[in-house]
């Protein structure tokens, strides 16, 4: 057989079952749609389509042969899909691409079509050889899980917004208590300031004097709350770092030189107000009593951490305090009873000379 005959293979694939090679009778046979094009002729036409094809659209062998396969396209196939196959016919390469397709009575199917280009010993390409498949129900329920996804992902952004504007309503609602708590504090501070200065006994007035600067730190505490994004953690190394200037500032000692060491050290929010009365009260005590009747001297402030705890250290080089004295001091108990409220431990230690007082409270669980 000359080689034009060879590929006139379409002459051997008679429709009649068991007629025609092997070859051609499986193809007629298989339960698998297929078709056969030839792009030596006029617009690629079907040259040839099994039984299983014509089932599957709905249309005579008759109505098949001869048409190009975009017969079975319609106004709802997608026109990128539709592109691949042309540019792979045109480019003689094979291609696979899901297709909604027709069929004769207009009913939609989804095609999932394999089409690859047959060549002779020359590399010619003779024929071009497609099988189909129905997966209408796998794409109709990727379809549906993608839908499914997209209402789920709409749930969730609608949801995650609901939460985003609660989280603001509550934020707004703790900077407006800590804004007034603070301005309350302000208030309470004026009013004792006013009181004092009609106290004649030294004695009492400085009791007051003290009770005013402890108002101060907790006002402090509230202002720092107010103005800080995070509802959940408190900054208690820049506070100590500002509360150490304050003190030293407001004591009106030149002589007294600050050693400041300190960083960013968070602790949660619930715990500010007691931490920061415990180092207001140390910083004080040690303007008052390691630099008293004017002797200058220095204090050192520092910040660091260990594991999940945080440690303040705060020294003076002062003449150190008594342990009786300190036993029985109010600052002393105060500081033992903020600690305990605050999960935190407060050792002095002598620092020859002088003292130091350390501070180890749990940081922030929420810390990044």
């Amino acid at each position: 057989m000359k080689q034009s005959d060879d590929w006139h293979l379409t002459d051997a694939l008679h429709y009649d079952q068991g007629r025609g090679d092997p070859f051609a009778a499986a193809v007629r046979a298989t339960r698998m749609p297929m078709v056969i094009t030839d792009p030596a002729k006029f617009d690629n036409p079907i040259v040839f389509c099994n039984e299983a094809f014509q089932q599957l659209t709905g249309y005579d062998r008759e109505e098949i042969i001869g048409r190009n396969c975009r017969f079975l396209q319609g106004p709802d196939t997608d026109e990128a899909s539709i592109s691949r196959v042309r540019v792979a016919i045109q480019s003689g390469h094979d291609v696979e691409a899901d297709l909604l397709n027709y069929r004769k009575d207009r009913s939609t199917f989804w095609n999932a079509l394999y089409l690859s280009p047959v060549r002779d010993e020359s590399g010619i390409i003779r024929f071009f050889f497609a099988s189909q498949m129905d997966v209408s129900e796998r794409v109709l329920s990727q379809q549906a899980i993608t839908d499914k996804k997209v209402m789920v992902e709409r749930e969730v952004d609608r949801r995650t917004a609901d939460l985003r504007a609660a989280l603001e309503a509550k934020t707004l609602l703790l900077h407006e208590v800590d804004h007034r708590v603070k301005n309350n504090l302000t208030m309470i501070g004026s009013l004792l300031r006013l009181q004092v200065r009609t106290i004649d006994d030294p004695d009492v007035a400085a009791k007051l004097d003290s009770m005013l600067e402890r108002v101060d730190a907790l006002a402090v505490v509230h202002r720092q709350l107010y103005q800080s994004s995070d509802l959940a953690r408190f900054d208690l190394g820049t506070f100590v770092h500002n509360l150490a200037i304050d003190v030293v500032g407001a004591s009106g000692r030149t002589d007294i030189h600050l050693h400041l060491d300190t960083r960013q050290l968070y602790v949660d929010a619930a715990h500010a107000s007691a931490l920061g009365l415990i180092l207001n009260e140390i910083l004080t005590n040690a303007i008052k009593h390691a630099f008293d009747n004017g002797k200058s001297g220095h204090l050192s402030v520092v910040v660091d951490d260990q594991s999940s705890m945080g440690i303040i250290s705060i020294c003076d080089d002062g003449p150190g305090m008594p342990s009786t004295k300190r036993t029985r001091s109010i600052g002393t108990s105060l500081i033992t009873r903020l600690a305990r409220q605050a999960r935190a431990e407060a050792t002095w230690r002598d620092n020859a000379p002088g003292t130091c007082v350390t501070i180890t409270f749990p940081r922030s669980e929420t810390e990044t």
